[in-house]
């Protein structure tokens, strides 16, 4: 294929069209990093027991190529992104930015990063350096630090390959993590997709340096309608940003800006609902009567470059229930809702399982944890074919089958 038909290729309009290329992570040693005392700080809910995490994972990736979709792991592709002295350079200065290091040590650390080897650096990028592991740039600063105090720190959160980025038509969305312990994912992506032969001529959007957009936010309800929860880790700054870069991009004619309540149960949009066919979607039910949505469009466009997007006005209407906003934006009658559990208890039980993270391979088929018995159940009862996967261990760090997928192409939904 060449290299103009897989730039035409890529990318995705909706949640459910046929999955054909997904990019994943699969859990390394960043995770075996995790300790009671880092967790907290490093954004990861629980500690996995890794090895039993690879195997549900490898498990997830073969369950998902029986589907005839092409699986793309994020360090391979980091690994040969690393192969150009360019994107070396630019990795290992983003990642030695942080102002704890002094320059004694980052002059060290920057000259032992280059003498690494691509896949070196790649694991050395993501699984993190600790004080008690380097051997030179000795001085004050390693002199104070305790001996297991990162130098880079780990990314444990690259399991969620969704959060980093998301494809919106034929350009991917770099986000914007909030949490400065996850900056560096969302860095490493845009490298990846700006630098790796894979992805030249990509086009992309926002980018990590921007207001703060986070990939589990973004749900691509139907071709020209895209949805973005604002809470916990995306900003309304960020929603407004993305919609002016969608609308100029012609990407998408409504965006919905849907508050969320943080609880203990939901942060990212992606937390609460997920499609599952063309007009029927698994909800959280417990917060679904109070889920509302700004209906967000285009009243004129500027220039082709991102200063025209800037000059792209916005309409703002007054919110309205989240499912009756979304469905007039899809234009059709009733987007249909599949509850999560059968009751108030089961459905908090379940959705703090993930229960709702559910990731469509096509439409009416969609992939979910083993363990959710009544949401599954409910799903199939609406027509809806799951494909089960084990998640025991996959699922401490709170994310399910979505929150672990970045569909790089999807088979564009029939027109009618």
């Amino acid at each position: 294929m060449s290299e103009q038909d897989q730039v035409a290729r890529r990318g995705a309009d909706s949640e459910v069209g046929r999955l054909r290329t997904v990019m994943l992570h699969r859990p390394g040693p960043e995770l075996k990093r995790l300790t009671p005392r880092n967790n907290d700080k490093l954004l990861f809910d629980g500690l996995p027991w890794v090895s039993r995490a690879q195997d549900e994972h490898d498990a997830f990736a073969q369950a998902l190529r029986d589907r005839d979709v092409e699986v793309l792991y994020l360090t391979e592709l980091l690994t040969e992104t690393l192969e150009s002295r360019d994107a070396r350079n630019h990795a290992i200065t983003t990642a030695l930015a942080g102002l704890h290091l002094g320059d004694t040590l980052r002059s060290y650390l920057a000259e032992a990063l280059r003498d690494e080897s691509p896949s070196e650096l790649m694991t050395s990028l993501t699984a993190g350096i600790r004080n008690d592991e380097v051997r030179g740039g000795h001085g004050l600063v390693t002199s104070l630090l305790a001996p297991d105090d990162f130098l880079i720190d780990p990314l444990p959160n690259l399991l969620f390959t969704r959060d980093s980025s998301v494809w919106v038509r034929d350009r991917v969305a770099i986000t914007s993590l909030a949490m400065p312990a996850r900056r560096r994912e969302t860095q490493l992506t845009e490298l990846i997709y700006t630098a790796h032969p894979r992805f030249a001529g990509t086009r992309t959007v926002h980018g990590w340096h921007h207001e703060h957009v986070e990939g589990g936010d973004v749900l691509l309800l139907s071709p020209g309608v895209v949805a973005v929860g604002v809470g916990e880790r995306t900003t309304p700054a960020g929603v407004e940003r993305l919609a002016r870069q969608v609308f100029h991009a012609d990407l998408a004619h409504t965006v919905l800006a849907v508050p969320i309540a943080q609880e203990r149960a939901t942060m990212h949009l992606d937390t609460i609902c997920t499609m599952v066919d063309v007009d029927k979607m698994v909800v959280y039910a417990n917060v679904a009567d109070s889920l509302v949505a700004h209906t967000v469009t285009a009243e004129g466009a500027g220039g082709a470059t991102e200063a025209g997007a800037a000059d792209v006005r916005l309409r703002v209407e007054q919110p309205e229930p989240f499912l009756v906003a979304a469905a007039k934006a899809m234009g059709i009658d009733t987007l249909e809702q599949i509850d999560t559990g059968l009751d108030p208890v089961t459905a908090e039980r379940e959705q703090w399982d993930d229960g709702n993270n559910t990731l469509a391979v096509a439409p009416r088929v969609a992939m979910a944890y083993e363990r959710n018995d009544e949401t599954n159940a409910r799903l199939e009862d609406a027509g809806i074919e799951v494909v089960r996967i084990a998640g025991s261990e996959l699922g401490s760090g709170r994310g399910g089958p979505r929150c672990m997928s970045c569909p790089i192409e999807r088979e564009p939904l029939p027109t009618s």
